[in-house]
């Protein structure tokens, strides 16, 4: 009955998902991001009860990881997996793009029988969501002119400028901690830079997470040292949407001051806006000893704010003392990964298991974007998914 209801009120929503690709959180409309979190705990139940939500019988869902991945690597496979499509990951090293194949080219002869394509592209600043588009609009030529029997949708992974399948499944873990989206409205998020014994951390985390959030009327503190600034642009649209939604945005200098009476604490590292951009020349030059050179610069300025680690006297200062702890994982936990790191090792082991469940969502949230990318009417779908019944396992 519970399902039927979650069903039944996916008719609510006006969104405009069906064909388009999920690139950025903020080119989608609040009933789109909605409709996307309702299918992903659907489906997530209709696992939970056995109950199979297979929707093809085959099909690839083509996977470009540009840059290391485990939890959206295999968050994307089971995605995938859990909708019938099996996973082929293109490795470029083994491919033509080594001996100059185009993009153009590329995105048609992997998508014969493609259904979906997931690209991880964060390396390089002001390409990788640029890269994404290439690859759609070679998709759109190949299906309108027959070479395509479908167009396959693409799904953001992660890009130089956010991360929607990290910050919408981290929106799930708030809705769910809280019990809904309307219970996020006044809530105290700090979004933090945190210390790290490496460099070049991308920027779509946390450029992700206050676009995402401030549309949910939550009051936002962004904190980093001077100097660790974000992508401008995206700062904006982060302020916009606060002002819009009813709550407010913040930047400070402080983590120590930024998490006093926070309800949400998420403190990760991440590399200054500035230097990904003398980072990208150089990777676009190869130039090693110059990339070299700015890491040895840019670990001796990170070890100025070795300060910034989130720890239990930091906890103290937060809502009631016990402010949910938020990371994308893998965390750079101090005396465990590393000798000081973003977060003190008893301090996350508290959340430890929290974030497992957070990360949990990932799958789902792929899962509902390819869902509602394939199906225009996702309600009447899932209906007969579950009028069905095909069991996962056994009888």
């Amino acid at each position: 009955m519970k399902l039927q209801k979650k069903i039944k009120g996916l008719k609510k929503f006006k969104s405009k998902l069906y064909k388009k690709d999920f690139l950025l959180t903020w080119e989608k409309s609040e009933e789109d991001l909605q409709m996307v979190l309702e299918v992903a705990e659907i489906l997530k139940q209709l696992r939970d009860e056995n109950i199979s939500p297979k929707v093809f019988d085959s099909g690839l869902a083509v996977s470009i990881f540009r840059d290391k991945s485990t939890r959206t690597r295999f968050s994307y496979a089971s995605a995938a997996n859990l909708l019938g499509l099996e996973v082929q990951d293109m490795d470029e090293e083994k491919s033509q793009i080594a001996h100059g194949e185009t993009v153009r080219e590329t995105a048609n002869m992997i998508s014969f029988l493609t259904d979906f394509i997931g690209i991880r592209d964060d390396m390089f600043l002001g390409e990788g969501n640029k890269y994404m588009r290439e690859v759609g609009e070679a998709l759109d030529e190949g299906y309108e002119n027959g070479v395509l029997p479908n167009r396959p949708g693409i799904v953001n992974l992660q890009c130089d400028m956010d991360h929607p399948t990290q910050s919408m499944a981290d929106l799930l873990h708030l809705k769910n901690e809280y019990g809904s989206l309307d219970k996020l409205k006044g809530k105290k998020l700090v979004m933090s830079w945190a210390y790290s014994p490496s460099y070049g951390k991308p920027l779509s985390v946390p450029q992700g997470i206050i676009a995402l959030m401030s549309r949910f009327g939550m009051d936002i503190e962004l904190a980093y040292p001077e100097g660790y600034e974000l992508i401008p642009e995206i700062v904006e649209i982060a302020k916009k949407n606060a002002k819009k939604s009813g709550g407010t945005f913040k930047i400070s200098h402080s983590m120590k001051d930024a998490v006093k009476d926070a309800d949400i604490v998420y403190p990760k590292s991440w590399a200054p806006f500035h230097i990904m951009e003398e980072r990208t020349e150089l990777l676009k030059k190869g130039d090693k000893e110059g990339l070299d050179n700015l890491e040895q610069r840019c670990l001796a300025e990170n070890s100025k704010f070795k300060d910034w680690e989130y720890n239990d006297d930091k906890m103290k200062s937060t809502k009631k003392g016990k402010a949910l702890y938020m990371h994308c994982l893998p965390a750079d936990i101090s005396g465990v990964s590393c000798k000081e790191g973003e977060v003190a090792d008893n301090t996350f082991e508290q959340f430890r298991l929290k974030t497992y469940h957070e990360a949990g969502y990932k799958p789902y949230i792929i899962a509902a974007m390819m869902f509602t990318n394939q199906f225009k009417n996702p309600a009447k779908t899932l209906r007969k998914i579950l009028e069905a019944k095909n069991t996962r396992k056994g009888l």
